[in-house]
């Protein structure tokens, strides 16, 4: 996971006094639950990311040419074929 679970919980705790401040949302059930939901949300969505990450990464390292991480060619690579990727797993 990209982010601890203590950032997890800090981002999920902001989420959810944002969305209930903000009136965007009336909780109808206990917010412990709420939470409970939202951290699974926020580390599934992490977790298919890191998946992503790592499909692209091998075909980045399988071209024939060898391209430098961080390099201006790479970043433009890693961002088309991420996007690519997202767009067959249904998330765009």
């Amino acid at each position: 996971m990209m982010l601890s679970d203590n950032k997890v919980n800090v981002l999920t705790n902001k989420l959810l006094t944002e969305l209930i401040g903000s009136k965007l949302i009336t909780p109808k059930q206990n917010e412990i639950v709420l939470r409970k939901e939202i951290k699974k949300i926020i580390v599934d969505e992490l977790k298919i990311g890191e998946r992503i990450d790592s499909i692209v990464r091998s075909k980045l390292q399988s071209l024939s040419r060898k391209i430098v991480e961080g390099s201006m060619e790479w970043d433009i690579l890693y961002k088309k074929l991420y996007e690519e990727e997202e767009l067959k797993q249904g998330r765009r």
